[in-house]
């Protein structure tokens, strides 16, 4: 028997990388999914995207102030390493420039460094059909493919017709990485 208090294993983390979508708002159902699986998760959201959460009540659910913004130097890290990252919803314009390698935004520079790090990354994709028949769109997927991202299913909904968010599945991301987390390295 040791004289050691009992530790709990630290739970792995995850980043949400959310982007500004009009289904942005919803991002707390992916954190309670990843929480109920064991994962503490922090968030990450686009300049832009802050617009579409609602920061306090994610904040409060995930108990990790929401990132948007390169911190100064000698400012203390506020979210631990990630152990995997979700972008989702991730929008047209996130996917490419993440796919050309621009780190304009804390978000893309997480991102594009992702891969260097060996980061396993899902991307959940959230556009109309109008912008994903652009040829960057495809070549994006594919570069980001190429770089080991997993691509959720979701098919473009049709422009100005609402939406799909009924059709986006949060819990993909983690359906998507749990295969790779579990992998022998």
């Amino acid at each position: 028997m040791s004289d050691q208090p009992d530790q709990q294993p630290k739970k792995p983390f995850l980043y949400v990388v959310v982007c500004a979508s009009g289904i942005a708002g919803d991002v707390g159902k992916l954190i309670t999914v990843a929480q109920e699986a064991n994962w503490d998760v922090g968030v990450v959201a686009t300049p832009q995207g802050l617009g579409f959460i609602d920061a306090e009540a994610i904040e409060a659910q995930t108990g990790y102030p929401i990132r948007s913004a390169w911190r100064s130097p000698g400012d203390p890290r506020p979210l631990p390493p990630a152990d995997a990252i979700a972008v989702a919803p991730a929008t047209f314009n996130t996917i490419n420039k993440w796919a050309a390698g621009i780190s304009d935004t804390l978000a893309l520079g997480i991102l594009c460094e992702a891969y260097g790090f060996g980061i396993p990354t899902a991307v959940l994709p959230y556009l109309n059909s109008a912008q994903a028949a652009h040829p960057a769109y495809s070549q994006s997927l594919e570069r980001l493919r190429e770089m080991g991202v997993l691509i959720g299913a979701y098919e473009p909904h049709k422009p100005k017709a609402g939406g799909g968010a009924d059709r986006f599945r949060w819990e993909e991301a983690l359906e998507l990485l749990t295969p790779e987390l579990s992998a022998p390295a």
